[in-house]
Protein backbone atom coordinates (compact mmCIF):
# COMPACT_ATOMS: atom_id res chain seq x y z
CA UNK A 1 0.00 0.00 0.00
CA UNK A 2 1.39 3.16 -1.14
CA UNK A 3 1.69 6.67 1.32
CA UNK A 4 -1.67 7.82 -0.36
CA UNK A 5 -3.92 5.09 -0.34
CA UNK A 6 -2.50 4.41 3.76
CA UNK A 7 -3.60 7.88 4.02
CA UNK A 8 -6.71 7.93 2.73
CA UNK A 9 -8.05 4.82 4.68
CA UNK A 10 -7.05 6.34 7.96
CA UNK A 11 -8.44 9.72 7.12
CA UNK A 12 -11.80 7.10 6.38
CA UNK A 13 -11.05 5.38 9.54
CA UNK A 14 -10.91 8.91 11.33
CA UNK A 15 -14.20 10.14 9.90
CA UNK A 16 -16.07 6.93 11.18
CA UNK A 17 -14.79 7.20 14.69
CA UNK A 18 -16.25 10.93 14.38
CA UNK A 19 -19.76 9.44 13.83
CA UNK A 20 -19.53 11.73 9.91
CA UNK A 21 -19.80 8.21 7.86
CA UNK A 22 -22.21 5.80 8.56
CA UNK A 23 -20.90 1.75 8.50
CA UNK A 24 -21.68 1.95 5.39
CA UNK A 25 -20.34 4.36 4.25
CA UNK A 26 -16.99 3.71 5.50
CA UNK A 27 -16.89 0.18 3.94
CA UNK A 28 -17.92 1.93 0.37
CA UNK A 29 -14.88 4.81 1.27
CA UNK A 30 -12.39 1.91 2.05
CA UNK A 31 -13.14 0.18 -1.12
CA UNK A 32 -12.43 2.81 -3.28
CA UNK A 33 -9.27 4.33 -0.82
CA UNK A 34 -7.78 1.36 -1.03
CA UNK A 35 -5.46 0.12 -4.37
CA UNK A 36 -7.52 -1.76 -7.12
CA UNK A 37 -5.68 -4.96 -7.81
CA UNK A 38 -6.15 -7.70 -11.05
CA UNK A 39 -7.90 -10.55 -9.03
CA UNK A 40 -5.31 -13.32 -8.95
CA UNK A 41 -6.23 -17.27 -8.67
CA UNK A 42 -4.72 -18.97 -6.13
CA UNK A 43 -3.23 -22.40 -6.59
CA UNK A 44 -4.00 -25.63 -5.10
CA UNK A 45 -4.73 -29.37 -5.00
CA UNK A 46 -6.82 -31.50 -3.74
CA UNK A 47 -5.91 -35.09 -2.42
CA UNK A 48 -6.65 -38.75 -4.38
CA UNK A 49 -9.78 -39.95 -2.24
CA UNK A 50 -11.34 -36.04 -2.96
CA UNK A 51 -10.12 -36.79 -6.87
CA UNK A 52 -11.31 -39.91 -6.95
CA UNK A 53 -14.86 -38.85 -5.50
CA UNK A 54 -15.81 -36.15 -8.25
CA UNK A 55 -15.79 -39.21 -10.51
CA UNK A 56 -18.82 -41.72 -10.66
CA UNK A 57 -18.03 -45.91 -10.88
CA UNK A 58 -18.92 -45.05 -14.75
CA UNK A 59 -16.27 -42.31 -15.22
CA UNK A 60 -13.74 -44.40 -13.60
CA UNK A 61 -14.18 -46.92 -16.23
CA UNK A 62 -11.28 -46.58 -18.85
CA UNK A 63 -14.01 -46.28 -22.16
CA UNK A 64 -16.56 -43.30 -23.67
CA UNK A 65 -19.81 -45.18 -22.12
CA UNK A 66 -20.38 -42.58 -20.01
CA UNK A 67 -19.95 -39.33 -22.01
CA UNK A 68 -20.92 -40.37 -25.82
CA UNK A 69 -22.97 -36.84 -25.69
CA UNK A 70 -19.99 -35.16 -25.51
CA UNK A 71 -19.22 -36.20 -29.24
CA UNK A 72 -20.95 -35.15 -32.55
CA UNK A 73 -24.11 -37.96 -33.08
CA UNK A 74 -23.17 -39.32 -30.08
CA UNK A 75 -20.51 -41.47 -31.30
CA UNK A 76 -17.40 -41.71 -29.66
CA UNK A 77 -14.08 -41.52 -30.96
CA UNK A 78 -12.63 -44.52 -32.11
CA UNK A 79 -9.57 -45.32 -29.39
CA UNK A 80 -8.15 -48.24 -31.26
CA UNK A 81 -7.58 -45.68 -34.32
CA UNK A 82 -4.34 -44.28 -31.63
CA UNK A 83 -1.06 -46.06 -32.13
CA UNK A 84 -0.44 -48.54 -29.48
CA UNK A 85 2.35 -46.85 -28.73
CA UNK A 86 1.13 -43.84 -27.37
CA UNK A 87 -1.25 -45.85 -24.79
CA UNK A 88 -3.91 -44.26 -25.59
CA UNK A 89 -6.90 -44.09 -22.50
CA UNK A 90 -10.46 -43.18 -22.81
CA UNK A 91 -11.50 -40.80 -20.13
CA UNK A 92 -15.08 -39.27 -19.32
CA UNK A 93 -15.66 -36.25 -16.86
CA UNK A 94 -19.27 -34.80 -16.74
CA UNK A 95 -19.00 -32.36 -19.49
CA UNK A 96 -16.11 -33.58 -21.90
CA UNK A 97 -14.04 -36.38 -23.03
CA UNK A 98 -10.25 -37.02 -22.68
CA UNK A 99 -8.25 -39.03 -25.25
CA UNK A 100 -4.81 -39.57 -23.03
CA UNK A 101 -1.95 -40.74 -23.94
CA UNK A 102 0.44 -42.73 -20.89
CA UNK A 103 3.26 -42.20 -23.50
CA UNK A 104 3.06 -38.33 -23.56
CA UNK A 105 1.51 -37.42 -19.94
CA UNK A 106 -0.85 -35.30 -21.73
CA UNK A 107 -4.30 -35.49 -23.93
CA UNK A 108 -4.36 -36.28 -27.35
CA UNK A 109 -7.51 -34.64 -28.07
CA UNK A 110 -10.28 -33.10 -25.72
CA UNK A 111 -13.97 -33.45 -27.17
CA UNK A 112 -16.83 -31.32 -25.31
CA UNK A 113 -20.14 -30.23 -26.80
CA UNK A 114 -21.45 -26.90 -25.87
CA UNK A 115 -24.36 -25.23 -26.23
CA UNK A 116 -25.84 -21.16 -24.92
CA UNK A 117 -27.80 -22.82 -21.93
CA UNK A 118 -24.28 -24.70 -20.89
CA UNK A 119 -22.42 -21.62 -20.71
CA UNK A 120 -25.14 -19.43 -19.09
CA UNK A 121 -24.87 -21.60 -16.09
CA UNK A 122 -21.06 -21.37 -16.80
CA UNK A 123 -20.99 -17.63 -15.55
CA UNK A 124 -21.92 -18.07 -12.46
CA UNK A 125 -19.36 -21.02 -11.19
CA UNK A 126 -16.28 -19.82 -9.41
CA UNK A 127 -13.17 -21.21 -10.43
CA UNK A 128 -11.54 -23.78 -8.10
CA UNK A 129 -7.98 -23.47 -9.27
CA UNK A 130 -7.16 -26.80 -7.70
CA UNK A 131 -5.00 -28.96 -9.91
CA UNK A 132 -4.59 -32.64 -9.26
CA UNK A 133 -3.17 -35.86 -11.04
CA UNK A 134 -6.02 -38.19 -12.39
CA UNK A 135 -5.93 -40.79 -10.23
CA UNK A 136 -7.58 -42.86 -12.49
CA UNK A 137 -4.24 -42.73 -14.68
CA UNK A 138 -1.88 -45.73 -13.34
CA UNK A 139 1.30 -43.31 -11.57
CA UNK A 140 3.39 -44.84 -13.98
CA UNK A 141 1.96 -43.25 -17.04
CA UNK A 142 0.27 -39.94 -15.69
CA UNK A 143 1.42 -36.30 -15.16
CA UNK A 144 2.30 -35.16 -11.50
CA UNK A 145 2.27 -31.11 -10.09
CA UNK A 146 5.89 -30.99 -9.66
CA UNK A 147 6.45 -31.78 -13.61
CA UNK A 148 5.07 -28.42 -14.05
CA UNK A 149 6.92 -26.47 -11.05
CA UNK A 150 9.87 -24.44 -11.83
CA UNK A 151 10.84 -24.50 -15.20
CA UNK A 152 12.45 -22.51 -16.99
CA UNK A 153 11.17 -21.35 -19.28
CA UNK A 154 8.08 -21.21 -17.18
CA UNK A 155 5.27 -23.14 -18.36
CA UNK A 156 1.44 -22.97 -17.61
CA UNK A 157 -0.49 -25.83 -16.83
CA UNK A 158 -3.20 -25.04 -20.29
CA UNK A 159 -6.69 -26.36 -20.07
CA UNK A 160 -7.65 -28.21 -23.35
CA UNK A 161 -11.43 -28.12 -21.97
CA UNK A 162 -11.48 -24.56 -20.30
CA UNK A 163 -12.59 -23.85 -16.86
CA UNK A 164 -14.98 -20.97 -18.07
CA UNK A 165 -16.67 -23.12 -20.29
CA UNK A 166 -18.04 -25.61 -16.92
CA UNK A 167 -21.46 -25.37 -15.76
CA UNK A 168 -21.29 -26.71 -12.54
CA UNK A 169 -18.96 -27.19 -9.47
CA UNK A 170 -18.43 -30.80 -9.82
CA UNK A 171 -17.45 -29.96 -13.65
CA UNK A 172 -15.03 -27.16 -12.50
CA UNK A 173 -13.41 -29.31 -10.09
CA UNK A 174 -12.73 -32.17 -12.98
CA UNK A 175 -11.25 -29.57 -15.58
CA UNK A 176 -8.28 -28.95 -13.57
CA UNK A 177 -7.05 -32.60 -13.17
CA UNK A 178 -4.04 -32.89 -15.38
CA UNK A 179 -5.12 -35.25 -17.90
CA UNK A 180 -7.20 -32.07 -19.27
CA UNK A 181 -4.02 -29.84 -19.06
CA UNK A 182 -0.50 -29.62 -21.33
CA UNK A 183 2.55 -27.88 -20.56
CA UNK A 184 1.79 -24.14 -22.61
CA UNK A 185 3.60 -20.64 -23.41
CA UNK A 186 2.36 -18.29 -20.31
CA UNK A 187 2.29 -15.87 -23.60
CA UNK A 188 0.33 -18.36 -25.32
CA UNK A 189 -2.10 -19.34 -23.03
CA UNK A 190 -3.63 -15.91 -21.53
CA UNK A 191 -3.10 -14.44 -24.75
CA UNK A 192 -4.55 -16.01 -28.36
CA UNK A 193 -4.97 -18.87 -26.70
CA UNK A 194 -7.37 -17.00 -24.15
CA UNK A 195 -9.11 -15.05 -27.22
CA UNK A 196 -9.49 -18.18 -29.32
CA UNK A 197 -11.48 -20.08 -26.48
CA UNK A 198 -13.25 -16.28 -25.85
CA UNK A 199 -14.18 -16.23 -29.75
CA UNK A 200 -15.66 -19.74 -29.61
CA UNK A 201 -17.82 -19.10 -26.30
CA UNK A 202 -19.39 -16.13 -28.24
CA UNK A 203 -20.03 -18.11 -31.31
CA UNK A 204 -21.45 -20.80 -29.03
CA UNK A 205 -23.88 -18.19 -27.28
CA UNK A 206 -25.24 -17.09 -30.78
CA UNK A 207 -26.06 -20.87 -32.06
CA UNK A 208 -28.99 -22.44 -32.74
CA UNK A 209 -27.64 -25.74 -30.81
CA UNK A 210 -25.04 -27.95 -29.56
CA UNK A 211 -21.48 -27.04 -31.04
CA UNK A 212 -18.56 -29.39 -30.86
CA UNK A 213 -15.24 -28.82 -29.76
CA UNK A 214 -12.20 -30.72 -30.19
CA UNK A 215 -8.83 -29.28 -28.74
CA UNK A 216 -5.49 -30.61 -28.13
CA UNK A 217 -1.56 -30.57 -28.40
CA UNK A 218 0.50 -31.48 -31.30
CA UNK A 219 4.41 -32.87 -30.85
CA UNK A 220 6.45 -32.11 -34.20
CA UNK A 221 10.03 -33.49 -34.27
CA UNK A 222 12.17 -31.82 -32.19
CA UNK A 223 9.73 -31.49 -29.03
CA UNK A 224 10.66 -31.27 -25.85
CA UNK A 225 9.57 -32.39 -22.01
CA UNK A 226 9.51 -30.76 -18.97
CA UNK A 227 9.28 -32.17 -14.94
CA UNK A 228 11.02 -35.37 -13.77
CA UNK A 229 8.31 -37.50 -15.58
CA UNK A 230 9.42 -36.36 -19.15
CA UNK A 231 5.96 -34.95 -19.97
CA UNK A 232 5.67 -34.00 -23.85
CA UNK A 233 5.42 -30.22 -24.36
CA UNK A 234 3.65 -29.56 -27.62
CA UNK A 235 5.14 -27.84 -30.29
CA UNK A 236 1.58 -26.61 -31.17
CA UNK A 237 -1.93 -26.42 -30.36
CA UNK A 238 -5.29 -26.81 -32.29
CA UNK A 239 -8.99 -26.12 -31.56
CA UNK A 240 -11.70 -27.67 -34.32
CA UNK A 241 -15.21 -26.20 -34.11
CA UNK A 242 -17.86 -27.94 -35.19
CA UNK A 243 -21.29 -26.40 -35.23
CA UNK A 244 -24.10 -29.29 -35.87
CA UNK A 245 -26.98 -26.94 -36.89
CA UNK A 246 -25.27 -25.73 -40.05
CA UNK A 247 -22.55 -28.58 -40.44
CA UNK A 248 -20.03 -25.80 -40.71
CA UNK A 249 -16.39 -26.38 -39.27
CA UNK A 250 -13.26 -24.09 -38.69
CA UNK A 251 -10.17 -24.77 -36.62
CA UNK A 252 -7.03 -22.86 -35.15
CA UNK A 253 -3.88 -24.35 -35.30
CA UNK A 254 -1.27 -22.55 -32.69
CA UNK A 255 2.79 -22.21 -32.35
CA UNK A 256 3.00 -22.84 -28.72
CA UNK A 257 5.10 -19.44 -28.13
CA UNK A 258 3.69 -16.04 -28.23
CA UNK A 259 1.53 -15.67 -31.31
CA UNK A 260 -1.18 -13.32 -33.12
CA UNK A 261 -4.66 -15.48 -33.96
CA UNK A 262 -4.65 -15.70 -37.46
CA UNK A 263 -8.32 -16.53 -39.67
CA UNK A 264 -9.30 -20.19 -38.56
CA UNK A 265 -9.27 -22.36 -41.32
CA UNK A 266 -11.55 -24.74 -43.26
CA UNK A 267 -11.65 -28.18 -42.16
CA UNK A 268 -9.66 -29.51 -45.07
CA UNK A 269 -6.91 -27.48 -44.39
CA UNK A 270 -6.78 -28.44 -40.90
CA UNK A 271 -6.50 -32.13 -42.22
CA UNK A 272 -3.62 -31.32 -44.17
CA UNK A 273 -1.98 -29.33 -41.47
CA UNK A 274 -2.64 -31.70 -38.78
CA UNK A 275 -2.87 -34.78 -40.24
CA UNK A 276 -6.49 -35.57 -37.96
CA UNK A 277 -9.35 -36.61 -39.40
CA UNK A 278 -11.18 -35.87 -36.75
CA UNK A 279 -14.95 -35.33 -38.57
CA UNK A 280 -14.24 -37.32 -41.39
CA UNK A 281 -17.50 -39.25 -40.37
CA UNK A 282 -19.75 -36.48 -40.68
CA UNK A 283 -21.42 -34.06 -43.55
CA UNK A 284 -19.23 -30.65 -43.23
CA UNK A 285 -20.73 -28.27 -46.12
CA UNK A 286 -18.69 -25.18 -45.35
CA UNK A 287 -16.51 -22.91 -42.37
CA UNK A 288 -17.19 -19.97 -40.72
CA UNK A 289 -15.45 -16.68 -40.16
CA UNK A 290 -13.88 -16.13 -36.07
CA UNK A 291 -16.69 -16.35 -33.22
Amino acid sequence: MTRRTLAAALTTLALICSGAVQAQGFLDLVKHALPHEKQQYRSGTISEEQALSLYSAKQKQPTFDACTDQFPGGKPFNIASVSAKMQPLALCSDNFAVVYSMTSRTPLMVAERLNAAQLRDAKGEQRTNNFYPDPRIPKAGRAELSDFSRQIPQVDRGHQSPASDQPSERAMAQSFALSNMVGQSPENNRGAWSKIESDVRKFVQRAGGDVFVFTGPLFDKGFETIGPNKVWKPTRLYKLVYDASSNRAWAYVLDNKPVNVEKPMDYATFVQTTGLRLLDQLTVTGTAGRG
